[in-house]
C-alpha cells in the first residue's frame, strides 16, 4: 500500500544533494572536455568535429538532469537498493548511484506491482522542488489487493494530470505506467503502431521510446537520427521540449508539409482534390504527365549545318524515344540517352552526304572524325537545343506539376480527375509535397547543374591541395615544432592532399540541420503522430525516408478527419512490412476527466459505435456545461469566458468551425491540450467537412479540466445533457437561459 513518508526525508535529501554534487562536478568535466574539443589539439577536422558534438550533447543531457534528477528509489528484496532517475550516474569507484530510467534495472519502478512485484519488496517515490526534496510516498509490494495497489491510484500520476498545463507538453519519466512502459521498451525492430483514444498519452509514450531507443541502440541511430512527424506547427511546438528534457536532441521534428527540403506548405485541398493526390492511383497520373512531355515532332525539323541541311523527323524521334524510355532512368537524365541517338541519326545522314565521293565507311578513322566534327557542330546549334528542349526538355517537380495543374488538356491527356484543375498551379497544398517528392524521383537531376557542383568541387578540392602543397614548400619547421603545430609528423606528410585535409573546412552543420536540408538523407527510425490522417501517398514519402522501416506510429483511427486518410493499419502498412508491424493500444485516459470524456463518448458512440472510449483515471468534480446564445451575444460570451480563464492558472482555447473569430478549427488543436475548452457552433463542426462528427470529438477532448459548449442553433442531441453555464456567461446571454433552451 502507498503511505506518505516524513521520517526518512532527511537522509534522502543528503543523498540527492550528493547526487547533486556529481552532477555539478560531471557538468564541470563536461564543460572542460568541450572547450578542448573546441580548441581541436591536433586533430584532423572530422574527428574534431565528432568529439565536439559527442561532448555538446552530454552537456545538454548534465543541464536537463537538474529538473528531477532522481525521482525515486527501489528496495529489492535482497536488500539492494536502486535509485531511479533521470540520466544514470556513478562514484568515483565506478559503481551506479543513480540509474538512467531507461536502463532494465529501472524497469520494475514502472511496471512491478503487488501481484508481480519482480523481486521489488518497497517503490519510493520523491516529490521535489527544484533541488529540495519535499515528501516522499511509499509502496510496499508484494500485497496483492491490498488497498492503493492498483496500477491507477499513483499519487505521483494524479499529481501530474491535475497540475495546470503550461505552453508544451512536459515528459512523463516519472510516471510512466505499465501499459506505456511495455511499449516504451518494445523489442521490435519494423513499425510499431500505438493506438489510443484522447489522453491516453500516446505521444509522449512515443517521443519516449525515441529516447529509449536512443539509449540502447545509440551507436546505430545517432549518425542518421530520428524524424519525429506531426500533424502542425502548433503541434511541433507543443512537444517541442520533451526529448531536450530527457537529453535527446539529434531529432529532425516536422509536418508534412515540410518534408521536402525548401518548401512550408499549410493549405489543405478540397475533400475531391485531397482524396486523388492522396491515393496511390495518382502515380499512374505523374507517370503519364512525365511522358507527355517527350513528344515527337508534328513536322520534320530542318537543322542548317556549314556543308548540309538535315532533317529531325518522327520516326528518328520516336526510335530515341523508345531508347531513352527502355533506359529506365529518370527523365531528365534519360535526355542523355535521347540525345546520343538523335545525334547518331542525324550525323550519320550528314556525313552520308557530306563524304560522297571522298570517305566511306569502310575507312573508318576518317568516317569517325567526320561524324566527331558533325556532332560537334550540331550541339553547338541553337536551333538544334531548342528542338532537343521541345521534345524532351529538362523538368522541375515545381515546373510540371504547377502546369499540370494549370492546363485542362495535360491533366485530360494524363488521365487526371478535373478536381484537380487549379488557375494558380503552384499554389501548393500540403497533399502536393508528397507529389513533388515523387518527381525528384521519377524526374532525377538536371546532368548540367550536376555537371556544374561536380566541376565546382573538384576545382575546391584543387585549390585546397595547391595551398597544402605551397605549405610544404615554405615550411621551415623541424620536426618537432611540426608535429607540436600541426599534430602531424613529417613523415604523415607523404603528399599535399595530407596536408589539405588539416585544413580542410568540413561541414559544421549539426545533425538536424543537415538532416532537414537535405532531401535525400535517411533517418534511422521515424515517429509519425496523428498517422490516420496520412495518405497513400505521405507513406511513400515516409519509407522512402527510412529503409530500415524502423517506425514508431502513434494515431487514433476514431479521429480520423482527413478523407485521404487511413480507415485501417493492415491497408497501410502490409504493403511495406508485411508481418513486420505490431500492434499496442493504451486504453487508460490520463488528460480527460470523466465528466467530459462521458459526453465526448456520446458523440463518438454516433460515428464509430465499435469503439471503445479510453477509461478516465479520475474525475474533476466539474460538470461540462452549454449555453445557447444570439448572434450579438456570441462575442460578449466568448470574451466573458476568456476573461474567466485569464484568472486561473493553466491554459485555455477557443474552437470552433473554420472563420469563427477568436477561435480556432478543430483540426488546429490535434494533439493538443488545454486546462479549459470552450466550444462554440458544435452544430456547424458536425456539418462542415466530411468527418465533422471526429472533428466535434476532437475538439470535447482537449480539456483536461473544464469544458463549455456556446451554440447559435439547436445543441446536437450527444450534447443533451450537458449542465447549465456559469452565472457570468448567463448574464452575458442576456438573462438566465437554460442549457439548450431557445
Amino acid at each position: 500500500m502507498r503511505v506518505d513518508v516524513d521520517g526518512d526525508l532527511g537522509t534522502e535529501q543528503r543523498y540527492l544533494a550528493g547526487l547533486y554534487a556529481r552532477l555539478d562536478a560531471e557538468r564541470a568535466r563536461a564543460g572542460a572536455e568541450h572547450t578542448a574539443a573546441l580548441a581541436g589539439d591536433g586533430e584532423r577536422a572530422m574527428d574534431r568535429d565528432v568529439r565536439v558534438r559527442a561532448t555538446a550533447r552530454r552537456m545538454r543531457q548534465l543541464d536537463v538532469a537538474d529538473h528531477g534528477l532522481c525521482f525515486g528509489r527501489l528496495d529489492a528484496q535482497d536488500g539492494e537498493r536502486r535509485y531511479v532517475g533521470r540520466i544514470g550516474l556513478r562514484d568515483e569507484h565506478d559503481e551506479p548511484v543513480l540509474i538512467d530510467w531507461r536502463a532494465p534495472a529501472a524497469r520494475p519502478f514502472y511496471t512491478a506491482t503487488g501481484a508481480h512485484p519482480e523481486g521489488m519488496r518497497r517503490r519510493r517515490q520523491f516529490h521535489t522542488r527544484a533541488r529540495r526534496l519535499v515528501g516522499i510516498t511509499d509502496e510496499v509490494l508484494g500485497r496483492p489487493g491490498e488497498p492503493g495497489t492498483d496500477d491507477h491510484g499513483d499519487a505521483a500520476l494524479l499529481a501530474a494530470v491535475n497540475a495546470p498545463r503550461g505552453e508544451g507538453m512536459r515528459d512523463i519519466v516519472a510516471t510512466i505506467q505499465a501499459e506505456q512502459d511495455e511499449i516504451i521498451r518494445l523489442d521490435h525492430p519494423g513499425v510499431t503502431v500505438i493506438e489510443g483514444g484522447p489522453g491516453t498519452g500516446k505521444t509522449v509514450v512515443a517521443l519516449h521510446r525515441v529516447a529509449y531507443l536512443l539509449y540502447t541502440q545509440r551507436e546505430r541511430m545517432e549518425r542518421h537520427g530520428v524524424l519525429v512527424v506531426g500533424p502542425n506547427p502548433a503541434f511541433l511546438r507543443h512537444i517541442g521540449r520533451v526529448l531536450p528534457s530527457l537529453g535527446e536532441s539529434d531529432v529532425v521534428v516536422t509536418t508534412p508539409g515540410d518534408l521536402v527540403p525548401g518548401r512550408h506548405v499549410t493549405a489543405e485541398d478540397p475533400p475531391a482534390a485531397a482524396v486523388a493526390k492522396g491515393s496511390l492511383a495518382i502515380l499512374d497520373v505523374l507517370a503519364a504527365a512525365v511522358a507527355d512531355h517527350q513528344r515527337l515532332p508534328a513536322e520534320p525539323v530542318a537543322l542548317e549545318l556549314s556543308d548540309v541541311v538535315v532533317r529531325l523527323d518522327a520516326a528518328t524521334a520516336g526510335w530515341a524515344r523508345e531508347e531513352a524510355r527502355a533506359s529506365g532512368r529518370p527523365h531528365n537524365e534519360a535526355r542523355a540517352v535521347f540525345t546520343e541517338i538523335v545525334t547518331y541519326v542525324l550525323t550519320e545522314r550528314a556525313a552520308s552526304r557530306v563524304a560522297r565521293g571522298w570517305v566511306t565507311r569502310d575507312d573508318r578513322d576518317a568516317w569517325a572524325d567526320l561524324t566527331r566534327d558533325l556532332a560537334d557542330e550540331l550541339h553547338a546549334d541553337a536551333a538544334f537545343t531548342a528542338a532537343l528542349d521541345a521534345l524532351w526538355p529538362v523538368l522541375t517537380p515545381e515546373g510540371l506539376l504547377a502546369g499540370l495543374y494549370a492546363d485542362p488538356d495535360r491533366l485530360r491527356a494524363a488521365g487526371a480527375l478535373p478536381a484537380l484543375f487549379r488557375s494558380t498551379g503552384d499554389a501548393w497544398t500540403v497533399a502536393d509535397v508528397p507529389l513533388l517528392d515523387e518527381l525528384v524521383d521519377l524526374l532525377g537531376r538536371d546532368p548540367a547543374v550536376t555537371r556544374e557542383q561536380e566541376r565546382a568541387a573538384q576545382a575546391a578540392e584543387a585549390r585546397e591541395a595547391a595551398y597544402a602543397a605551397g605549405v610544404m614548400e615554405i615550411l621551415t619547421l623541424d620536426r618537432e615544432e611540426l608535429d607540436e603545430d600541426l599534430g602531424v609528423t613529417v613523415d604523415d606528410l607523404t603528399h599535399a592532399g595530407v596536408l589539405a585535409e588539416r585544413f580542410d573546412e568540413r561541414d559544421t552543420r549539426d545533425l538536424v540541420e543537415r538532416a532537414a536540408a537535405d532531401r535525400d538523407w535517411t533517418y534511422r527510425h521515424v515517429v509519425v503522430d496523428e498517422a490516420q490522417e496520412l495518405s497513400e501517398m505521405d507513406w511513400r514519402v515516409l519509407m522512402r525516408r527510412c529503409p530500415s522501416r524502423s517506425f514508431t506510429v502513434v494515431g487514433d483511427l476514431a479521429q480520423r478527419r482527413s478523407p485521404a486518410g487511413a480507415r485501417s493499419w493492415d491497408a497501410v502498412l502490409d504493403r511495406y512490412v508485411p508481418e513486420r508491424w505490431a500492434y499496442r493500444s493504451l486504453t487508460i485516459n490520463y488528460r480527460t476527466p470523466a465528466e467530459i470524456m462521458a459526453v465526448a463518448a456520446a458523440v463518438l458512440a454516433g460515428f464509430a459505435r465499435e469503439v471503445t472510449p479510453p477509461e478516465s483515471v479520475r474525475a474533476s468534480g466539474v460538470r461540462p456545461w452549454a449555453l445557447r446564445v444570439t448572434d450579438d451575444e456570441l462575442p460578449a460570451a466568448i470574451a466573458a469566458f476568456v476573461r474567466d480563464e485569464d484568472g486561473r492558472e493553466g491554459t485555455s482555447v477557443v474552437i470552433g468551425p473554420p472563420g469563427t473569430p477568436g477561435a480556432v478549427p478543430p483540426s488546429g488543436t490535434k494533439g493538443l491540450e488545454f486546462d479549459a475548452v470552450l466550444v462554440v457552433d458544435p452544430d456547424r463542426i458536425l456539418a462542415e467537412g466530411p468527418r465533422g462528427a471526429a472533428e466535434l470529438y476532437v475538439a470535447l477532448t482537449r480539456a483536461t479540466q473544464r469544458l463549455g459548449v456556446l451554440h447559435r442553433g439547436p445543441l446536437p442531441a450527444a450534447l443533451a445533457g450537458l449542465a447549465p453555464a456559469p452565472e457570468p456567461l448567463r448574464s452575458c446571454a442576456g438573462g438566465h437561459r437554460r442549457a439548450g433552451a431557445g
